[in-house]
């Protein structure tokens, strides 16, 4: 036994799963989803299933189709709703809390990680709603180093085509979340109006 490693015991393999390499291992969206169900809580198990598709490891059709060969035997219900969010575009825990959110809240569904073209090539909105608000879930990482200054631009080049941008810090989304959603609402009220 290492210290610091929990051993599970698999009780059933999907079909092929041990096919994939020598070595025999299972494929990372299935261990991602074992993991999920191994989680010592909903966030952790959250985690599990978004980092591997932040690092490009897997994708979310992948893990959708993990999915349907392994159900799990914990937290479905929860899988599946998070499943659609990294399906639909979600790659981080804020972004998936904040879809969460705004699904409580019955707020239009948006699409997510849209794809713009900035100052220096292409760059993706964590969320749009098709009237033109754009919402970035801004995680620690938004306030290291040069990445204001990245993000600034960036912001700029969107709000320049006519979309409204509207910055959450991943801490205000935590203490803050009424009023944080409140503006994302007031917008989607504003830019309706401007439509119409």
């Amino acid at each position: 036994m290492v210290d610091g490693v929990r051993v599970h015991k698999v009780s059933r393999r999907t079909d092929g799963e041990l096919d994939l390499a020598v070595p025999p291992r299972t494929p990372p969206a299935l261990a991602a989803l074992r993991a999920a169900q191994w989680a010592v809580s909903d966030a952790q198990a959250a985690l599990f299933l978004v980092a591997p598709v932040q690092q490009r490891l897997v994708t979310g059709a992948q893990l959708r189709t993990a999915r349907e060969q392994y159900l799990g035997r914990r937290r479905r219900a929860l899988v599946d709703t998070l499943l659609a969010d990294i399906v639909d575009g979600a790659q981080s825990l804020g972004e998936l809390d904040f879809a969460a959110m705004c699904r409580a809240r019955r707020m239009p569904v948006p699409e997510r990680q849209v794809v713009r073209q900035g100052p220096k090539g292409r760059v993706y909105l964590d969320v749009r709603w098709r009237c033109g608000l754009v919402v970035e879930v801004d995680g620690r990482q938004h306030v290291e180093g040069v990445a204001p200054v990245a993000d600034m631009l960036r912001q700029n080049s969107v709000s320049l085509t006519r979309d409204m941008v509207l910055r959450i810090p991943l801490l205000g989304l935590r203490l803050e979340a009424d009023a944080f959603l409140d503006q994302v609402e007031q917008g989607l009220a504003v830019l309706a109006a401007r439509a119409s």
